[in-house]
């Protein structure tokens, strides 16, 4: 299978791309120009070698330019591609809610895979399927309600940003591309994402619950993100929206309980509201750290799916201490 990727360089992508090409699949990396540079940078800028099973290949893509231009494939390593993983979208942690981070989060997502769609529609023989990330910020604050891929979607920011890339997504149909929407939950792993910022807090004896502790967190380790995505690539009957979290969602003081017990280090020093408003503004602070999400992986299971892990403590030995 050959398969192309956006936001290869990222912590799911870079652990995507590793499996796939691990397995003997042929990778395609659509890479930005920024991108492209760090990575020749660190491989020496060594050359490419023709397409085959189990290499991977870097292609130059802007999604700024016009779709004539958008995929600069001058070897053709595009050709042929049975699927596609969009990932792209910037970081939603990474600083302040200001208008123009909100504008940056937006482009990042829904402008990006327009212009991943509009350069598709271009190939000859398109992909069979479209697997792009979302994210369970699309049920917004629920408190205790049960969350499944039938609930409808809430309110706040996140809820409407994340809409509105699943509706961007969702028109890889038009293409006849079988579309299937991953609902990251937060993902667990030392190599990025939230659980090096937890950890942190811990490190220095300071860790403990986040406001009232009380709001649920629904997560999921990096290596069923990865299952989950492959599950959703390699399974013909898997559409539409999923999501990609552990069967059991925890309160946020057993998460922060289980992660102290990880680190041999006390959960006792309790993060106040206020705190985190300050730190993050009010409105991600609320919508990403209080908000409260209960959310099950209903149709991953119905479709078959196993996790690796879904216990937190075994999941947290296994991420912080397993080989």
């Amino acid at each position: 299978m050959k398969v192309l990727v956006t936001g290869a360089t990222g912590l799911v992508g870079t652990a995507l791309v590793k499996s796939l090409a691990r397995d003997g699949h042929t990778v395609c990396r659509l890479l930005r120009r920024e991108s492209e540079t760090r990575t020749k940078a660190a491989k020496g800028a060594k050359a490419e070698k023709p397409a085959g099973p189990g290499q991977v290949l870097d292609v130059a893509w802007d999604p700024e330019a016009s779709a004539a231009s958008a995929i600069g494939d001058p070897q053709g390593h595009v050709t042929g591609a049975d699927a596609v993983v969009n990932l792209a979208g910037a970081s939603v942690a990474d600083g302040k809610w200001t208008t123009q981070r909100k504008m940056q989060l937006r482009a990042s997502r829904i402008k990006t895979t327009r212009s991943l769609l509009t350069a598709l529609e271009k190939i000859g023989v398109r992909p069979s399927v479209f697997v792009s990330a979302s994210a369970i910020g699309i049920y917004g604050d629920r408190g205790d309600e049960i969350l499944t891929e039938q609930s409808s979607p809430g309110r706040g920011f996140l809820a409407g940003l994340t809409s509105e890339w699943e509706t961007e997504a969702r028109a890889a149909q038009a293409l006849g591309m079988r579309v299937v929407c991953a609902r990251f939950g937060i993902i667990l792993s030392t190599s990025g994402g939230a659980l090096p910022q937890m950890m942190r807090a811990f490190q220095f004896m300071v860790g403990g619950k986040l406001g009232s502790g009380r709001q649920w967190m629904s997560w999921v380790t990096l290596q069923d993100a990865i299952g989950a995505l492959r599950f959703a690539l390699e399974r013909t009957s898997v559409s539409g929206a999923a999501n990609v979290v552990s069967p059991q969602p925890v309160r946020n003081e057993k998460f922060a309980s289980e992660l102290g017990r990880a680190m041999h280090r006390p959960a006792i020093v309790p993060t106040p509201p206020f705190a985190l408003r300050m730190a993050l503004g009010k409105e991600a602070a609320e919508e990403m750290i209080l908000a409260s999400t209960r959310v099950l992986p209903k149709r991953l299971q119905e479709f078959g799916y196993e996790f690796a892990h879904a216990d937190l403590r075994l999941a947290l030995e296994d991420v912080l201490h397993g080989s």
